[in-house]
């Protein structure tokens, strides 16, 4: 496809690049109508000079601003290292929230701040953060990357965490919701056999004190809770629409998690998975680390999102300053 025929709006994919640079396949994608976002990986990264390079070639293309996004959380979960400050995890700080919560909140909020100052100056838009799952010591893949068990704690962290990212123009995005399982879901599908009424009254609680607050967005979590739906809550209307959408009043965006992970693939094909994660009410929906999959969703399209959607995604980038 040529660049003069990408449309003008945000497609509902979000897709990644190989390497230090765009290739002519990187620009030709990310030119597509479907794609409305670019996520990018330690493998993007080699010094802050070539990543402001990578930055500005992005934002270069003849097309509506992608949103620009990377998982830039602390601890296990920072992309770009040698150049920037080290982010601890997020647990040692539900740790002192016991013993002094204000200190506490202070430090949540000075991490938010130096992880929103850093990113801004190449024009990143979102960290992908912060985690609010409760740390409950049997998830491997969520662990100290949250900020505590209590879900008081929770919120109060993660609420400081969000206001220091604000400081510097930066959106959050609270992360898995409903609330993480025990098995890590990039490689199955994590089961939760809680009822709804128990989860309400533990993992819901940081969501919903953050959406009280005005969190711009949430990405949801490819964890299965059958005695409340059939489908992934990334797959499923009742997760989205019913709970998350009606009950708790979130208006923000809806990031699917990555549907490449193996938490995904309850639905086999995968643009049958996208069509799934969209129906269901996902905003936008990366895919990465595989480009034959991001070669046929792309194919199958153009995929479109409708101006409600384009309004919540568009509200998460950065302002120019």
């Amino acid at each position: 496809m040529s660049e003069s025929a990408a449309g003008s709006g945000l497609g509902p994919s979000m897709i990644d690049v190989a390497g230090l640079r765009l290739s002519d396949e990187d620009r030709a994608a990310l030119m597509n109508p479907s794609v409305g976002g670019l996520i990018l990986f330690s493998r993007n990264y080699q010094s802050r000079d070539q990543l402001r390079a990578l930055c500005d070639e992005v934002r270069s293309l003849p097309r509506e601003p992608l949103l620009l996004a990377v998982d830039h959380e602390g601890g296990r979960v920072q992309r770009f290292r040698e150049g920037f400050t080290r982010v601890p995890p997020m647990r040692p700080l539900g740790e002192q929230y016991l013993a002094d919560d204000g200190a506490a909140c202070a430090q949540a909020q000075h991490w938010g701040e130096v992880i929103g100052s850093e990113l801004a100056e190449f024009d990143i838009d979102l960290c992908f953060a912060p985690v609010l799952d409760r740390d409950c010591g049997i998830s491997g893949v969520i662990g100290d990357r949250a900020f505590s068990d209590d879900t008081a704690a929770v919120a109060a962290l993660a609420g400081a965490f969000r206001s220091g990212l604000r400081r510097h123009g930066m959106a959050s995005t609270g992360k898995h919701f409903p609330g993480h399982g025990a098995v890590d879901s990039h490689t199955e599908l994590p089961v939760d056999e809680r009822a709804l009424a128990e989860i309400r009254e533990s993992c819901l609680q940081p969501f919903a004190a953050l959406i009280r607050d005005g969190l711009e967005s949430i990405m949801m979590a490819h964890v299965l809770y059958p005695r409340v739906d059939a489908l992934p809550a990334s797959l499923s209307s009742r997760w989205i629409q019913d709970i998350l959408r009606s009950e708790l009043g979130f208006a923000g965006a809806l990031f699917c998690d990555d549907l490449s992970m193996n938490g995904a693939l309850v639905v086999a094909d995968p643009v049958e998975r996208l069509q799934a994660a969209l129906s269901a009410g996902c905003d936008m929906v990366p895919v990465c680390n595989d480009r034959p999959t991001v070669d046929r969703l792309l194919a199958a399209g153009p995929w479109t999102l409708d101006a409600d959607a384009q309004a919540r995604l568009r509200a998460l980038r950065r302002p120019i300053s």
